[in-house]
């Protein structure tokens, strides 16, 4: 017998649009942080409400709204997109059970490569991620080991081993040519849930500063490289500033809060691998 829907399939990448659009507020600003056309976006969003047979978006004063089936979509779209990037923790991994699974916020990846041997993660299947991607992984059981940051302290769970933590000091930096028009928004370079994206909009909201997206993108190198380009001001801690990006002490920035790095791993998965834990402790945190 032939399956009524068997001939539909709606792509994760209209699915990230709909998520896209609901957080961003409006189709125009989801463009921006999708790194999409507007017409892109716009098609997509017709062909999904093809599919379901209705409208998803309604237009509000403040741009974009949800439907009462934009609603149904978006909680379905929020589903699948976690499912699909739990499957793309699967890449790489065996059956050996040697194999262990290392997330960390991006933050952290390129010290971890800079200070670790080759020998040391011969084993280690990496997953790089931002800090509240990689604190759930963790807790969903999808890695083994995670470095991240995190705003607060981390609730009690028997499933979960706080090997170390302490306070990561965090600065504003800026490329040695960057300069601020006295009056104008100060410009960011960020992405929606990081957690340097909180502490910025926090400092600057308690001071009651105007501020602007100048640059978004989920890549930590690409925030980087728009920062050494003079674009706009970002946060990162105070250890791992690459060159030639320097702090910024201008008066007017707000100090920003300063989260703590954690180390954590499955429960006594440790025990097994005490060196390895004990490598990432001294040469990635430094504690």
């Amino acid at each position: 017998m032939q399956r009524r829907y068997q001939h539909l399939s709606i792509p994760t990448e209209i699915m990230r649009s709909v998520v896209g659009i609901s957080e961003a507020g409006s189709i125009t600003k989801a463009a921006k942080l999708l790194g999409l056309s507007q017409p892109a976006i716009s098609s997509q969003i017709k062909r999904i409400e093809h599919a379901v047979g209705g409208s998803i978006f309604q237009k509000s004063a403040n741009g974009s709204a949800t439907t009462e089936l934009g609603k149904l979509v978006l909680t379905q779209a929020r589903k699948i997109l976690e499912a699909n990037d739990q499957l793309l923790l699967l890449r790489g991994t065996t059956s050996d059970d040697s194999s262990i699974r290392l997330g960390m916020s991006n933050v952290y990846s390129q010290r971890m490569l800079a200070t670790m041997t080759k020998a040391q993660m011969a084993d280690v299947c990496i997953y790089a991620d931002n800090s509240a991607e990689i604190a759930k992984c963790l807790l969903d059981g999808f890695i083994d080991v995670g470095i991240f940051l995190s705003l607060v302290d981390l609730p009690p769970d028997a499933s979960i081993d706080v090997i170390a933590q302490r306070d990561d000091e965090v600065t504003w930096v800026r490329s040695t040519d960057f300069t601020l028009s006295p009056g104008a928004p100060v410009p960011l370079l960020t992405w929606p849930g990081q957690i340097t994206h909180d502490l910025m909009i926090q400092a600057l909201e308690r001071k009651g500063m105007v501020y602007r997206i100048a640059f978004s993108s989920p890549e930590y190198n690409a925030r980087i490289e728009a920062a050494k380009a003079g674009m706009g001001l970002t946060i990162l801690p105070k250890r791992l500033v690459p060159e030639p990006l320097i702090f910024a002490n201008e008066y007017y920035l707000p100090l920003p809060g300063t989260p703590k790095i954690f180390l954590c791993t499955r429960a006594g998965f440790r025990e097994k691998n005490r060196a390895f834990v004990e490598q990432l402790r001294e040469k990635v945190l430094a504690i």
